[in-house]
């Protein structure tokens, strides 16, 4: 593959969609160590969590990277709040960070977070009665994880020296409410001002022809729906695009230091937060092709004057909704329906949603007085409820309106 990147530098495009170097068996290999029973679910702070950030920091130095956390390592440590009360804790966490430094000024960041939900103790998962099962995490998120250590492969043995330098980041903490990108923003081991852009993986194994990838930030550069479109028809690539630069993912944490990103999702599924997110249900074929169109993004970056920044008009706290929830539905949102309302994926039994008599398929029009016109929309509204309260839900089934009562 080398040799025709060289030989055919004017269509690199192309050549990078069609890369070899990007294998889904690699990719394979990463996800069904990540997803093992042996490393517990990688709850933050546990000893699960730590052979995940030690695997990270076996796989960098073998790539080359240089160590860029705290102290000349790879590791960046932070302390982490977790649990319910009243069993609250803290514990030590780590980001885990790597540097390919090609001599630019300036840099292009690539997160992923490798934290789960270890055995189901951090109060988010969406099976009744699972504490104490081991919550995998395949899709969430062994296969962003998988994806940042094959793009680092990728950029540091192409022998192209890139315009940007390009800095690998495995966040933890981050099913806790983005702690761990929030820690590294704030305590940057380089100067922002130098980063073009943030591309951020957070379960990309489960990619669909029918409903394709999820392109989130899209509106916080012009640059994004200048060049991906074209980009994706390309490849074949099926995608629906979010707007806003503030999510339940790890670039909201750099879009609030004024960076433009990217936010790459394959979309939720009847497996999420669920022990049953194991690694037989991943797509790799279908991961290579996401991190593919990934490389074609970042030619183009290369290609191109620094990007412009745009700040989204959103909602400022959504990024954080997912800590700050006294109360919870338990559905699945369908985050690529963008037909007004949020449209419900699926719905967990023994929650709210499921005893209201709600329905994969439903669309959520209003909660109590506050309409629910997108998935930012409706975590805004959720947060506002408190346990034991009732309200009224209005949803759209089919062509027809129908108000249930929900009870928290």
């Amino acid at each position: 593959m080398k040799k025709i990147v060289f030989f055919l530098l004017l269509s690199q495009t192309i050549v990078f969609a069609q890369s070899p170097d990007i294998k889904a068996n690699n990719i394979k290999k990463h996800i069904e160590y990540l997803a093992s029973d042996n490393l517990e679910g990688r709850g933050t702070g546990t000893e699960g969590g730590k052979k995940a950030a030690e695997y990270l920091v076996k796989q960098f130095k073998k790539i080359g990277l240089k160590p860029y956390g705290d102290k000349g390592s790879f590791l960046q440590e932070f302390p982490a709040k977790k649990g319910l009360p009243p069993n609250v804790s803290y514990v030590q966490a780590a980001n885990v960070v790597g540097f390919l430094d090609n001599g630019s000024d300036k840099t292009i960041i690539i997160g992923a977070h490798y934290d789960h939900l270890g055995k189901g103790d951090q109060g988010s998962s969406l099976e009744a009665n699972s504490v104490g099962s081991i919550h995998n995490g395949a899709d969430d998120n062994a296969s962003g994880t998988a994806g940042l250590i094959e793009l680092a492969k990728y950029y540091a043995k192409n022998k192209i020296k890139e315009k940007h330098n390009f800095l690998f980041i495995g966040f933890s903490g981050e099913e806790l409410g983005l702690i761990g990108s929030k820690y590294y923003a704030d305590n940057a081991t380089i100067d922002l001002k130098t980063v073009n852009c943030m591309l951020n993986m957070d379960m990309i194994g489960r990619y669909r022809d029918d409903k394709g990838l999820t392109i989130g930030g899209w509106g916080t550069s012009s640059f994004w729906g200048k060049e991906i479109p074209q980009l994706a028809n390309n490849q074949s690539v099926k995608y629906n695009v979010d707007s806003a630069g503030i999510g339940p993912s790890d670039h909201t944490s750099f879009y609030l230091k004024n960076l433009p990103v990217m936010f790459f999702f394959t979309g939720a599924h009847q497996e999420y937060h669920k022990p049953s997110d194991d690694a037989n249900l991943i797509n790799y074929e279908g991961e290579a092709k996401v991190l593919a169109l990934a490389t074609s993004v970042i030619q183009k970056i290369e290609e191109s004057p620094k990007l412009d920044f745009i700040q989204v008009a959103n909602n400022p706290h959504a990024g954080n909704a997912r800590s700050s929830f006294k109360v919870t539905m338990g559905i699945i949102p369908d985050y690529a329906y963008d037909k007004g309302g949020v449209r419900i994926d699926g719905v967990t039994k023994g929650r709210p949603a499921e005893k209201a008599g709600l329905q994969a398929g439903d669309v959520i029009m209003k909660l109590g007085e506050n309409a629910t016109t997108d998935v930012q929309e409706y975590m805004k509204a959720l947060g506002k409820f408190e346990k034991g309260q009732t309200i009224d839900a209005e949803v759209k089934r089919g062509a027809e309106k129908v108000i249930l009562k929900i009870t928290f």
